[in-house]
């Protein structure tokens, strides 16, 4: 035996391990998914998937003479061809405006009342005590699985009775009833989460249930209330199936105005391209503006 084996062994420590050794394949794994060249390849993804639209709004940007006769990737050799004049000529069709105004009607309605309803209910199931609070929650759980297409007619029949089919009260309506089962479900686990020590303490201090909901409650569920608006927001925004079934034509929302003008006019790209890049990029920035409460709602309660 070595003298250094010797000292080991009086000194009762095993050898040392190699890093590399103790190292598992899920650590090695992930310290190579970190790596440089991964991100790379993300980044290469992430700029392919904005090709469409960067595209679109090049397309916009055009003249029709000129998207007949090339593809819009021609704008890098030949920049003289980008112009405002589609634009111009959007704000002049009254159909194309008055349905951006009709999807801001509806959505923004949509997805407050979806906030707001949500939250007192979240809050209701997770802190308040009252009969069957457990069976009522499984009840609106079990509301998630049902698709929207089942409900079209029944709820078409049900608007039309009380004379708001056609209407943008009943898109609104609509939309929120199939909005809250989910908003629900988050926010009643996100207000679960928090202590329950910090809700006794308010209570203790004279606060009651609304105040303690408002002052306590709602300022902690930021992010999950910004994660919430954000999916209610995107969903509304881009519907055209209620809206085309719900609305009338003066009542139209952007989608299902793009989808006429296509039936109408197919060759009236001059409208319909910068249209369809506004639907699409005001999303864009309401995701964008709210990007860091949106990935801290996600990530509530995954991480303690």
């Amino acid at each position: 035996m070595s003298a250094d084996a010797g000292s080991v062994t009086k000194a009762g420590v095993p050898p040392a391990v190699p890093v590399e050794a103790r190292e598992s394949l899920g650590s090695r794994l992930a310290r190579w998914v970190s790596g440089g060249a991964v991100r790379v390849f993300l980044i290469v993804v992430g700029l392919f998937w904005l090709v469409p639209t960067l595209g679109l709004l090049l397309a916009s940007l055009r003249t029709p003479e000129d998207m007949a006769s090339d593809g819009w990737w021609t704008v890098f050799t030949e920049p003289s061809q980008l112009t405002f004049g589609a634009y111009r000529t959007l704000l002049e069709n009254d159909d194309i405006t008055g349905s951006l105004l009709n999807t801001a009607y509806i959505t923004v309605p949509a997805t407050v009342l979806v906030v707001v309803i949500g939250s007192l209910a979240g809050y209701a199931f997770a802190w308040m005590d009252f009969p069957g609070r457990d069976w009522w929650f499984l009840a609106v759980v079990g509301l998630l699985v049902v698709p929207v297409q089942v409900a079209l007619i029944p709820i078409a029949e049900l608007f039309g009775n009380l004379g708001i089919f056609g209407s943008l009260t009943g898109v609104v309506l609509f939309h929120v009833g199939f909005g809250l089962p989910f908003a629900v479900f988050l926010l009643r686990n996100f207000f679960a989460e928090i202590p329950r020590e910090l809700l006794e303490a308010a209570r203790l201090d004279g606060a009651g249930e609304l105040r303690l909901f408002v002052r306590v409650v709602m300022p902690l569920a930021g992010p999950a209330i910004a994660a919430l608006g954000i999916f209610q927001f995107l969903w509304v925004w881009n519907d055209m199936l209620v809206a085309l079934i719900f609305t009338d034509s003066a009542n139209q929302p952007i989608t299902v105005a793009l989808q006429t003008q296509v039936r109408q006019f197919g060759n009236n790209i001059d409208v319909l391209a910068p249209g369809a890049f506004i639907s699409m990029v005001v999303p864009l920035v309401v995701f964008f503006a709210f990007q860091r409460q949106f990935v801290s709602g996600v990530m509530a309660g995954a991480v303690k």
